[in-house]
């Protein structure tokens, strides 16, 4: 291949080296002069422990969201209806909060702080803008809700409370967008902490409206409880988005979000939720409940995969930072480095999935109106799940490099294509040949297609700028796949000897065992993402 110039790099300046220092791509020399600095006092490594703390309890009240939910309802026609309309929230998240607008407005907000730009006067020329769209399209939502409902399941027995909800929830295009909106900003100006706390925001006003109002509402409170969740989502970072950034700078009629530059990455987002789509589709015409256990399976499966995105999320404007600087080596390694811990994260806790999946289940859902057959049947399609989470880690990890340099980027969406095309092939046959086990068959069907998207992704790096060699990738990703092969092993034998204890205890120590034979293996294989997690634990010595 043959490589293309690099852009004019402006002269390095103590200035400019403080700024490379607070985005962590600061070269060894200007890291030595800066005075007073701690070694191993990472400005990225704080924030990713902020936001792990902040997506971790976010999580758990998720999980507290996801078992009220399971025992005030089960899994029956009226949780279906729900998650029908859920349908919208999940979506808008992926595309207005970490997907599309993050990968537009990130850069953008970026690039503007790397050249030292008014950051309000970019605001000037793009939420006007963003928000009308936004506006549109919740109006479009709330008024097409019967037609919404229909299309997504059309074999979907009593559709009238599905549209009801979906109808309450269509507000959260609008919240979601902002919320997105503001996110963007502020990790452009390297504050992390608000953008992380949304989902602890958004769980506490789903659990608040279950408590109050699951009585007098019955399941039409949860629906309330999404739209207030992502009022709060923008609640809680305004008071940070107007300290750092500030409201818009006057009027501004120039748009500097083009929907030649849009189109891509919304429809790279939207396929890559389509895949929520073919499973509800299909799912809506198997016996009732089926929807609810896909998306109890996912809901848990995916908080692995979630935790192992932050450190993607929390380096993403310090990588384009480095490309729009021209350090094209500096991209590469953070890219690699990304690939590496967050594959690692990821594989360690499949291992664990596969091996303890009933008993995972069993623990945070199986109680109130959520039986021993629920438990069962979540458990089977989240096993079969868990088998595609290095997919969407790395799809998650990848896609962002394409989306850094302000050009229209079509590869991802070819690539998602493709994978929401095998998908939805795979499930249609799962179904036909087995309907009995249709579930599982879409959750291996989802698993596959995401995998196939994750290798393409993999494959376009190699051409890309900066070039990432498949020798890179299969050095950060090789060695974790190995380990976790050998963990889940070790935990599908172990599991039959820890069925007399509690279950606490027994996933205590299956959760222990699979971590130490997971460790070992990848220490053993030189896995540098293990020995650096070794050697940077407290005690250990630096050689």
């Amino acid at each position: 291949m043959t490589r293309t110039a690099q852009p004019n790099r402006p002269p390095r300046t103590a200035e400019t080296n403080r700024a490379a220092e607070t985005t962590g791509t600061v070269r060894p020399s200007a890291a030595r002069r800066a005075p007073g600095r701690r070694p191993g006092g990472s400005p990225l490594l704080r924030a990713a422990s902020v936001t792990a703390a902040l997506v971790a309890l976010g999580s758990l009240l998720g999980f507290t969201r996801d078992l009220l939910l399971a025992r005030l309802f089960g899994a029956t026609h009226r949780t279906d209806a729900f998650l029908l309309a859920w349908t919208v929230p999940e979506t808008a998240a992926p595309l207005l909060i970490e997907g599309a607008m993050a990968f537009l407005l990130v850069p953008l907000f970026s690039r503007a702080v790397e050249r030292r730009e008014d950051i309000r006067r970019v605001v000037s020329a793009t939420l006007p803008h963003v928000l009308a769209a936004l506006v549109a399209v919740t109006a479009a939502t709330f008024l097409g809700a019967p037609l919404l409902v229909e299309v997504l399941a059309p074999g979907f027995a009593d559709p009238h409370l599905a549209v009801r909800c979906t109808r309450i929830v269509s507000v959260t295009v609008l919240l979601f967008g902002l919320a997105g909106y503001l996110s963007a900003a502020l990790r452009a100006h390297q504050v992390f902490g608000p953008p992380a706390a949304i989902h602890v925001a958004y769980n506490v006003g789903i659990i608040a409206c279950l408590t109050a109002f699951h009585d007098r509402l019955g399941v039409t409170a949860a629906a309330l409880g999404v739209a207030l969740g992502g009022l709060l989502m923008v609640a809680v970072q305004a008071p940070a988005f107007l300290r750092h950034v500030g409201p818009p700078r006057g009027p501004s009629a120039a748009a500097l979000v083009s929907l030649g530059a849009f189109a891509p990455i919304a429809a790279f987002a939207l396929m890559r939720q389509g895949q929520v789509y073919v499973e509800r589709f299909l799912a809506s015409s198997l016996p009732a409940g089926s929807i609810s256990h896909l998306n109890y399976a996912q809901k848990i499966a995916q908080v692995p995969m979630v935790l192992s995105l932050i450190v993607v999320t929390v380096s993403f404007p310090a990588l384009v930072r480095s490309i729009t600087a021209g350090d094209l080596p500096a991209a590469r390694r953070r890219i690699t480095g990304d690939l590496g811990l967050s594959g690692t994260i990821v594989l360690a806790a499949s291992a664990f999935l596969v091996a303890f999946s009933p008993e995972i289940v069993a623990l945070l859902l199986e109680q109130g109106e959520f039986t021993g057959a629920d438990t069962e049947a979540t458990a089977q399609i989240m096993r079969v799940y868990s088998l595609g989470l290095l997919g969407q880690t790395v799809v998650g990890a990848a896609s962002r490099v394409f989306f850094c340099f302000g050009r229209p980027p079509w590869y991802p969406v070819a690539t998602m294509a493709a994978g929401l095309a095998a998908t939805a092939v795979l499930a249609v046959l799962a179904v036909t040949a087995a309907p009995a086990r249709g579930t599982a068959g879409i959750a291996a069907a989802n698993a596959a297609g995401i995998t196939l998207t994750a290798a393409a992704l993999l494959l376009g790096l190699r051409n890309s700028e900066p070039a990432l060699p498949a020798r890179a990738v299969a050095a950060a990703l090789g060695r974790p796949v190995l380990a976790a092969a050998a963990a889940g092993a070790a935990g599908l034998l172990l599991r039959p000897l820890l069925g007399g204890l509690p279950a606490l205890a027994a996933l205590a120590l299956g959760a222990a065992a699979v971590a130490l034979v997971f460790t070992v293996v990848a220490a053993l294989t030189g896995s540098k993402e293990i020995t650096r997690m070794i050697g940077s634990m407290p005690g250990t010595r630096r050689t």
